[in-house]
């Protein structure tokens, strides 16, 4: 008996042969470099091998949003739109993609519509032709606007849920979700394990379950951090996952993503078989390998596995950060420390899903309770703001402590969509910059990094005034 003829007489996989080859799609541009070597790289060391990724046969092309944006004003003097018109000259099958915050966009606090809907327009002018949306919270009132805005751009709009365990997450409120997602105008769905927590058997149900629920494909994308996430990506194949997120294996394991090359051996002479053949990744690997060793004072500490991540959910991308700012202060030997923490304070924060802002909330309360040694003695402002609701709905109830140490003279958290209460805010944000801002893009590029943006502007133009 071949391979082969194995899969096919497994009733689980021969049910699976229905959905056809995998789809994988690359992240190393955006969440592998930011997993690994803090989003360090630099589009010069992305352009030699555009072409080649371009044309292997990946489905998608992950390279912009997250923190690639902040990365690129704060750290390596870049014009983030830029890069995308890079990629764009250079990737002429591959469709690019990027991961965009909802509301937040590719900050940390919201923003009102009129700034999401000109951001989104203007990237999707840019080059963007996914734009793949979550809400850090799941609560898909702050996907709206932004969704609205590529639709009406002409660009694809998919769902993100952030795939998590806690008292209050199941099968059913991410379905719940996922149809929330369709509802506006979602052509795919994805459960993102930010963390690389959940074991196979949750991500085989619950992408069996949505795949029931909702008739759009549903994707899968999972760091290694616990070391389940290989034998989850061959359980969400079995369970019918349309698309998986891989890195080459330069950037792969660790906090990262499982390796394309793996996949594609490992999914060889199934019923979903790639199709894919990996040996034409070697001199994209090699080159990668090159840029990891160019950018090794920022490579992650965690080599292996850290099954604790179980408990603290600690997604790859915000504990190389966490990581770094630690040795900042000195104190890298209270890491352990600051992890056990971060898993009480995310349940009296109401279980939020790690993803950006909130693993950095979670992560700076934890931060600040194990340096002082007292649990909240000091509130920054946006857990403040999290907890009367600015944010949006918490999956679950936030801890009377916190309640009280904020809603000091009493009142009601927020419980409409947090952006009906902004402002319209670019007409007043672009006369606040002036003339330091050349074009539409410099005015964003200011509005979501007020700080960096105008220094990140001030050293491109050279500080001089447009003639």
């Amino acid at each position: 008996m071949n391979g082969n003829d194995y899969f096919f007489q497994d009733p689980v996989w021969a049910a699976a042969a229905k959905y056809g080859p995998v789809k994988l799609a690359t992240v190393d541009f955006r969440d592998g470099q930011q997993s690994m070597i803090a989003t360090r790289m630099r589009t010069e060391d992305m352009i030699p091998i555009l072409e080649q990724m371009d044309n292997f046969g990946f489905s998608a092309m992950e390279m912009w949003g997250g923190a690639t944006f902040d990365s690129c004003i704060r750290f390596l003097q870049e014009d983030p739109w830029e890069r995308v018109r890079t990629f764009k000259e250079h990737v002429k099958k591959t469709p690019l993609r990027m991961l965009l915050r909802g509301q937040n966009l590719l900050g940390y606090t919201p923003y009102p519509d009129d700034v999401v809907e000109r951001f989104v327009t203007a990237a999707a002018k840019a080059g963007i032709d996914i734009f793949l949306i979550f809400d850090g919270l799941n609560d898909v009132r702050n996907c709206e606007a932004a969704a609205k805005a590529a639709l009406a751009a002409g660009k694809r709009v998919e769902g993100n849920i952030e795939f998590c365990s806690s008292p209050v997450h199941n099968v059913q409120s991410f379905i719940k979700t996922a149809q929330e997602f369709v509802d506006i105008g979602a052509s795919a769905i994805y459960l993102e394990d930010m963390g690389g927590m959940m074991d196979p058997a949750a991500a085989a149900e619950t992408i069996t379950a949505i795949k029931t629920a909702v008739d759009v494909p549903v994707h899968y994308h999972a760091h290694c951090t616990g070391g389940m996430t290989e034998i989850a990506y061959w359980e969400a194949a079995r369970a019918g996952a349309d698309m998986l997120d891989v890195d080459i294996s330069s950037l792969a394991l660790g906090p990262s993503h499982p390796a394309a090359e793996s996949i594609i051996a490992v999914l060889k002479d199934t019923p979903r078989d790639t199709g894919l053949d990996y040996t034409k990744l070697s001199p994209i690997n090699r080159h990668l390998k090159e840029v990891r060793e160019k950018y090794k004072d920022y490579t992650t500490k965690l080599i292996g596995v850290d099954i604790s991540v179980v408990r603290h959910q600690i997604p790859g991308g915000m504990r190389s950060n966490l990581e770094s700012q630690l040795a900042q202060m000195n104190i890298s030997h209270r890491l352990d420390e600051v992890l056990e923490e971060a898993a009480r304070v995310r349940a009296d924060l109401g279980y939020p899903p790690l993803a950006t802002p909130f693993s950095q909330l979670c992560g700076t309360l934890a931060t600040m309770n194990v340096i002082t040694g007292e649990r909240y003695k000091a509130l920054p402002k946006e857990a403040k703001a999290y907890v009367r609701g600015e944010y949006g709905r918490t999956p679950g109830p936030i801890s009377e402590e916190l309640k009280h140490k904020v809603m000091v003279n009493g009142g009601e958290a927020i419980t409409c969509r947090p952006a009906d209460l902004l402002e319209p805010a670019y007409d007043r944000l672009a006369a606040e910059i002036g003339s330091l801002a050349r074009t539409e893009e410099d005015v964003l590029t200011y509005i979501m990094f007020p700080g960096p943006g105008r220094a990140y502007l001030e050293k491109k133009y050279g500080g001089q005034s447009p003639q």
